[in-house]
């Protein structure tokens, strides 16, 4: 009986622990723009469930990801910048927040594009053995207007309808949340779209139907398959315990001689985002390769209808994890993340006090450095970009127009300092 007793305890309290426990969703773009919503600045595209979940919660709006794919998703997955962590190469060593969280007692889901493995099934370093229970989806981009599926490490058909990714998505988004999901445990649900990169297109349901061309059918139908998930999470009664995290990897492919016409992309389609008044996009050291939309919600915790100019990141989901689900980060290697829990729950407006751009510059407080020789992907590069370094204050000149580093050189060599003392090896692979 004393067997017995001791077992139920120690049974409930888990129940009991566990229950407090929040979910967590990550809603994840693909080269989206800063002014792709209405709430970040759009006239054009009409993005009503993103723009409510922005009322619901909290929109972050100096928050930073990486300036491309791979490397966006390895900084994510392991709280470590991708000089670390490897981008397109993150080794089977690294150390993701799914496999942390798994020991918390979580079951862990991703669907959609990985594009960690090098684009190829790589079994050690596929979801499956990097903490995700679960995986749908591709390894790597659409490029050639072609997905090649996996579910779990086999292999699950191709598709070449584009359009119909979002929904697809979506949909298998919808049945681990109803069919696959052990109602006993809280999940983690990593949701990795492949819109809004390069070949992109929307279902007959909503392409020709917004003002914004063929992008902005794409934007706008990824808002709607938003809310169906988000409708899902409350028909399910599952909203008010999980916290729900939008953002995108890196900006957009927004350079003009990208927006003419390009071999595999319908004709006369000028899809590429909307940086707002950021400079330059994706593959870019400017802020519009980095700073992306980051809306968060938890009801009831995250304050409602907050704006917050605090620099987060999404290196910072890991520790920030660690505090809300109870494990620990890695104490074998150097996490460049910081644990935002306070500035998630409005306890703080206090962010991270520097933000670094790979192999380019840092960022400390409203002062920003880029190196003379910045590392940009080839795409992104200003032909006329001066071989000098650059110093901006973001809090007068977020288009980074005003190169103040003649004018305060004893800032200017404080962060040039900061930005040598960064690891020099890159992220690797292809983009």
């Amino acid at each position: 009986m004393r067997i017995f007793l001791t077992l139920f305890v120690a049974i409930s309290l888990w129940l009991v622990s566990n229950a407090k426990k929040p979910n967590i969703v990550i809603i994840f773009t693909d080269d989206q723009g800063y002014a792709d919503l209405g709430c970040y600045g759009s006239k054009t595209n009409k993005t009503p469930r993103l723009d409510q979940l922005a009322k619901e919660g909290t929109m972050f709006t100096s928050f930073y990801t990486q300036a491309v794919c791979g490397p966006s998703r390895s900084a994510l997955l392991t709280g470590r910048y991708p000089c670390r962590s490897k981008g397109w190469g993150m080794p089977a060593g690294e150390i993701t927040f799914a496999e942390l969280v798994k020991g918390a007692g979580y079951q862990t889901a991703c669907i959609g594009k990985w594009d960690v493995s090098n684009r190829k099934p790589i079994i050690e370093r596929m979801p499956n053995a990097q903490g995700f229970d679960y995986f749908f989806g591709a390894l790597g981009a659409n490029d050639p207007g072609t997905i090649k599926f996996h579910l779990n490490n086999e292999a699950a058909g191709t598709s070449k309808d584009m359009g119909g990714l979002t929904t697809l998505y979506t949909d298998k988004s919808i049945d681990f949340l109803k069919n696959k999901r052990d109602p006993k445990k809280p999940f983690v649900l990593y949701l990795a779209h492949t819109m809004m990169h390069t070949i992109i297109d929307a279902s007959d349901r909503f392409r020709g139907k917004s003002k914004g061309g063929l992008y902005g059918d794409v934007v706008e139908e990824f808002d709607y398959e938003t809310g169906r998930l988000l409708d899902v999470l409350d028909e399910l009664k599952l909203s008010d315990n999980t916290l729900v995290l939008y953002t995108s990897d890196n900006g957009p492919w927004n350079q003009d001689k990208y927006t003419k016409k390009k071999k595999g992309h319908p004709e006369g389609s000028i899809f590429w985002g909307d940086a707002g008044h950021l400079r330059n996009g994706k593959g870019s050291p400017y802020e519009g390769g980095y700073r992306l939309p980051c809306i968060a919600r938890w009801p009831g915790k995250i304050p409602a209808g907050r704006k917050s100019d605090a620099i987060f990141a999404t290196i910072d989901f890991m520790p920030t994890f660690a505090r809300l689900c109870g494990f620990k980060v890695p104490d074998d290697r150097k996490i460049d993340g910081v644990d935002q829990t306070n500035l998630l729950l409005g306890k703080s407006e206090n962010g991270r006090e520097t933000f670094y751009f790979d192999r380019a510059g840092i960022r400390k407080g409203k002062w920003k450095y880029l190196k003379a020789d910045a590392h940009f992907y080839g795409y992104a590069r200003e032909d006329n970009r001066a071989k000098e370094e650059e110093l901006y204050n973001l809090e007068k000149d977020l288009e980074e127009k005003n190169n103040l580093a003649k004018k305060h050189p004893k800032i200017l060599a404080e962060l040039r300092k900061l930005t040598e003392s960064m690891p020099k090896d890159g992220p690797g692979g292809i983009h």
